[in-house]
């Protein structure tokens, strides 16, 4: 479809989107306060629950008391008031912390001014509720894409800068022509115009070409690009609440004329007053740090350099991340071919070749070589995926090990997998490698895993992550 086939404009109005906002201020106000919010009192905040399955779980709202008494094997529901609060929310990504866990951990086992490690750094939770609670912090993640977003998240902004770009931006956009839009503009990669109506195309090519163009720094056009990449699977064909980045016919969404002109306006009304907020209270003199080509199996600072490590590994070929958001990779121009070689290297990887699992591994755990051989009769390379990723946590564990202190803390939220229908207890097995390792189990509870926000579902069980307490 040529430029001269479609509307030349499509006016977005900037007080319907405005209104639109209020009224969505508002419903959310009214569904939080007809929830069940529990008083600011810790002793109330904290109760004994019962599921369907007569299980005891000790749940606890809000921000989790740092004395919180907590028994080994203990079950606990965390209930998240800050998923998108500041800028946690600035960009969806799977299977992330909520703020208020590593937030406890990390004002539980560390100081002011201590030096806290997320080797699996992704959207950086960990960073910025270490930066936010005074301590410097690292994180490592060998996606370049989640660096970028990270280091967004805790990168503080001029104020009057904002607003001027802003405003600016809400400008052109309102006056949007599509005819300002060259073919030359318009960002090739592979199956584009499969995920993409040829207006959304159009319209995405506009907005990264404004945010390029800003007269401003390059941290306030990466926040600009960031709130830009949010919304990329929203507006192409792909299935929103998907993992993997799918079209579904059966799903019959529909994408309109205009739809990126409006999410993008709407994004940045959202996120820049958070981003402002956090600028405001933004602590003087603290770190934070997202180093290139580094790896959580090559950890690169001197021995015994960290106060405390913090984070939430992969889960065994549960989430592709590379084709999580393949999309926003190739608008903002990290990768424009295959995501192959990236995919390779990630933790938990399904991409391995089958020279590899034509034979049956062993880690040196028993329990998990027994699983591992039983899934070997069913599915060798899923053997494999499993074999691989207990050895890649293990050469993690070997370099934090490494660079912590003696004394002090790794803190792992582990979930498990079910793999060819067998169960993986993934914990389990970390915990017995680290002991190999030389670490000490302090202690492991659980944290059930919830999908809603506040409620707690009553129609299906909870998943449990399991946060396993190791020192050195």
């Amino acid at each position: 479809m040529s430029n001269q086939t479609i509307n030349s404009a499509y006016p977005i109005s900037l007080q319907e989107i405005k209104a639109k906002l209020a009224k969505r201020k508002k419903r959310n106000q009214n569904n939080y306060q007809q929830l069940e919010l529990i008083p600011d009192e810790t002793n109330l905040r904290i109760k004994t629950i019962t599921n369907e399955f007569n299980e005891n779980i000790i749940r606890v709202d809000g921000d989790i008391p740092i004395d919180l008494s907590v028994n080994q094997g203990e079950r606990f529901l965390f209930i998240s008031y800050d998923q998108s609060s500041l800028t946690h929310g600035l960009h969806k990504y799977p299977a992330k912390f909520f703020p208020e866990l590593p937030r406890w951990l990390i004002q539980r086992y560390s100081q002011e001014n201590d030096w806290i490690l997320d080797p699996f750094s992704g959207s950086g939770t960990t960073n910025l509720e270490a930066l936010l609670s005074r301590r410097h912090s690292v994180g490592i993640d060998i996606d370049p894409f989640s660096r970028f977003i990270a280091n967004v998240k805790v990168t503080p902004l001029n104020e009057s800068e904002l607003k001027s770009t802003q405003s600016q931006l809400v400008q052109e956009l309102v006056n949007y022509q599509a005819a300002d839009i060259k073919e030359s503009d318009i960002p090739s990669f592979p199956y584009r115009d499969k995920w993409f109506n040829r207006e959304i195309l159009l319209e995405l090519s506009y907005i990264k070409k404004l945010i390029d163009n800003l007269e401003t720094t390059q941290e306030i056009k990466n926040f600009y690009l960031v709130c830009f990449s949010s919304i990329i699977r929203g507006v192409s064909n792909a299935d929103n609440n998907c993992t993997r980045t799918v079209i579904r016919k059966k799903l019959n969404k529909s994408v309109y004329p205009a739809d990126a002109l409006k999410k993008f306006t709407e994004t940045i009304l959202i996120e820049i007053p958070k981003i402002i907020q956090l600028s405001k209270i933004y602590p003087q003199n603290i770190k934070t740090i997202f180093p290139a080509n580094m790896d959580a199996r090559n950890i690169d600072f001197k021995d015994n350099y960290f106060d405390l490590a913090v984070t939430s590994p992969p889960y065994v070929n549960a989430v592709d991340y590379p084709r999580t958001h393949q999309l926003e990779i190739y608008w903002l121009g990290f990768f424009k071919n295959s995501l192959t070689p990236l995919k390779k290297k990630q933790i938990g990887t399904e991409s391995v070749s089958s020279i590899f699992y034509k034979e049956l591994h062993h880690i040196g755990v028993t329990e998990a070589d027994k699983k591992i051989s039983i899934i070997f009769e069913k599915d060798p390379r899923r053997a494999y995926i499993a074999y691989q990723y207990l050895a890649d946590m293990k050469k993690n564990l070997q370099e934090v090990y490494k660079v912590l202190k003696s004394e002090k803390y790794y803190i792992l939220v582990v979930g498990n997998n079910t793999i060819r229908g067998v169960t993986f207890e993934n914990w389990k097995y970390i915990m017995s490698l680290a002991k190999q390792i030389g670490f000490t189990v302090e202690t492991y509870l659980g944290s059930e895993i919830i999908k809603h926000f506040i409620k707690v579902p009553r129609d299906e069980r909870i998943n449990t992550d399991w946060i396993i307490v190791l020192k050195k």
